[in-house]
């Protein structure tokens, strides 16, 4: 028995040894056939290629759809906003989320970020504005692929629709 507990004690003591957090040790010599390394790396400022689709800002595209004009009051209409609601909880919150980025971007902001017109086209005829529509085509790229499915949703939903994101 004796010999089994020392058996084991050893056998735990050699796998902690072996898995120890063993530290590479850094090198900062110059060595033949190398070049040295910088000692500074220079501050990355934001481009166009480092924002994200998500996060772009495009208030001028309009998209591909049957959208080409939206009328925006100044003024919300909350009864519309509540039909949008129900038509977003019941349509599209499997793979969006109001406020956090899920299967596909949260649309808090969206109002910020696109136009009207875009987000109507994008809710009415998501397979054309994924295909041609070069944002549309980078959200899909940034969202792992996953295509935005069309709901078939009316004009007049969307319409709701896009009223509930401006309560966002």
């Amino acid at each position: 028995m004796k010999n089994i507990m020392k058996s084991i004690t050893a056998l735990t003591i050699l796998t902690l040894i072996s898995c120890g957090g063993k530290e590479e040790k850094k090198n900062d010599g110059i060595q033949i056939g190398q070049k040295p390394a910088a000692t500074e790396t220079p501050a990355e400022t934001p481009t166009e290629s480092t924002i994200k689709p998500s996060e772009t800002i495009n208030l001028t595209d309009k998209g591909i759809g049957p959208i080409k004009s939206v009328e925006i009051p100044a003024t919300i209409d909350d009864a519309m906003a509540a039909k949008g609601m129900e038509v977003y909880k019941n349509k599209c919150m499997a793979c969006h989320k109001p406020d956090k980025k899920f299967v596909g971007p949260a649309p808090k902001g969206i109002m910020e970020r696109r136009t009207p017109e875009w987000i109507m086209n994008m809710i009415l005829n998501p397979e054309e504005m994924t295909q041609k529509d070069p944002l549309a085509m980078a959200l899909m790229a940034e969202f792992n692929g996953s295509p935005m499915a069309n709901q078939h949703l009316t004009e007049e939903e969307a319409r709701q629709v896009l009223e509930y994101f401006r309560t966002l």
